[in-house]
């Protein structure tokens, strides 16, 4: 189990951290190709904008859909504190490398495990309900769906001992790393182009259009 976790672990965080610098080194090369992209970019209006929109309901369209926007919200913040946070996890990395960092209970921890489930399942039906989505979703965004709540649906499952633990171990271990290799090459990449592309948003309508991207 040992050499699992040690190969898993260099194995996600290397393609993870090698496609994401090199999807970045390309988009930054384009963006230098094309011309146009680089002398708008303002740190005034892009952070106000990187600002705005992280805030809960700050912008119309979030208003008019509060129920999908507290789940989004919900769901983001989760997804990135519980596996960060969690006591096992912070565990390994102290003994690989010497240092840790606070961590959360457990039961804290489980509620934003269901949290990320909820919301996923949220997300799932409202792919099939809601038709300004269902048209642009195949079975590669469905699939994705699977992979983000994986590790979730086995994690929690391994703590409560439901089933064979190390079976249920591999699978929350070999999904997890599936979720961090396939990061820089799926729209889950869009929690890295996120701050590109409002930055960029908002520079144009601050600096060119002299409005507001809200």
């Amino acid at each position: 189990m040992e050499l699992l976790v040690t190969v898993c672990a260099w194995l996600g965080l290397g393609v993870l951290l090698l496609g994401v610098t090199g999807r970045l080194l390309w988009a930054w090369r384009a963006a230098r190709i094309e011309g146009s992209v680089l002398p708008v970019m303002s740190a005034r209006y892009g952070l106000r904008s990187l600002v705005h929109w992280l805030l809960p309901l700050s912008t119309r369209n979030q208003r008019l859909h509060p129920v999908v926007t507290l789940v989004s919200y919900l769901f983001h913040l989760c997804l990135l504190l519980a596996p960060l946070l969690v006591a096992g996890h912070v565990e390994l990395w102290r003994q690989r490398w010497g240092f840790g960092w606070p961590t959360l209970p457990d039961p804290v921890i489980d509620v934003m495990t269901l949290v990320v489930m909820v919301a996923v399942l949220f997300f799932l039906l409202r792919r099939l309900a809601a038709p300004e989505v269902r048209n642009v979703t195949g079975w590669k965004e469905y699939l994705l769906l699977m992979v983000v709540v994986a590790p979730f649906v086995t994690g929690i499952i391994a703590h409560l001992h439901l089933l064979d633990y190390r079976l249920v171990m591999v699978l929350h271990i070999v999904s997890g790393t599936l979720w961090l290799v396939l990061i820089p090459f799926s729209w889950l990449s869009h929690m890295f182009w996120f701050f590109f592309t409002r930055s960029y948003m908002g520079s144009e309508f601050g600096a060119v259009r002299n409005a507001r991207d809200w």
